[in-house]
């Protein structure tokens, strides 16, 4: 099971960062793929104009729902460990970490509804231990209300979204190699992705 969570974490985290990365170049072309390879709001929201509605909320759904149980089961298996992991690859925790880290302790039920993508809540509730249907049942409600936000949100800036797109398609690939290097910048600077080690 560590195992199998480790490995999972690992894929996710390398899917997340090319997705993250290569957004801006094929947001408009490839939205399917873009949100496959990372469901983040500017990824999702950028998508709307682009993609059908069954593919953005099924593929979104998943996407979000994988993301997020491996890092619950991550906070649950490895406990403490976990989050002075966390803690390695972002260094000194930001502000709005030990604030979102505060709120989780509080209420865990309402953070995991109001911030189902948080990578930081997720893995805090795992430790927290609580119920794994307890917290399937409020991610799943919360990555719902999430993509209609964002489905809703996209549509409205229809106009915005196409008009940024097509401004940057120039330098598309400038900004998704700097992108990348400053991916790279960060990761050289930590350990591993992966799941922290026992």
């Amino acid at each position: 099971m560590r195992r199998l969570v480790v490995v999972i974490t690992s894929c996710l985290f390398a899917m997340g960062t090319i997705g993250s990365n290569i957004g801006p170049a094929l947001v408009d072309n490839h939205p399917l793929l873009v949100i496959s390879l990372s469901a983040r709001n500017r990824n999702l929201f950028g998508s709307v104009p682009y993609i059908d509605p069954f593919p953005f909320f099924v593929v979104g759904f998943v996407r979000l729902l994988a993301a997020a149980v491996a890092l619950f089961f991550v906070g649950r298996l490895y406990g403490e460990r976990a989050l002075r992991w966390t803690e390695s690859q972002v260094g000194e925790m930001p502000r709005i970490y030990k604030w979102t880290e505060a709120a989780t302790a509080r209420a865990g039920w309402l953070a995991v509804l109001l911030m189902p993508a948080s990578n930081i809540v997720c893995l805090l509730v795992g430790h927290l231990k609580m119920p794994p249907k307890k917290f399937l049942a409020l991610i799943v409600a919360g990555i719902v209300i999430r993509l209609n936000v964002l489905w809703v949100g996209g549509q409205i800036f229809e106009d915005q979204i196409r008009w940024t797109l097509s401004h940057i398609e120039r330098y598309q690939w400038w900004i998704v190699g700097l992108l990348f290097g400053i991916s790279f910048l960060q990761t050289s600077s930590r350990r591993s992705p992966g799941a922290p080690q026992e």
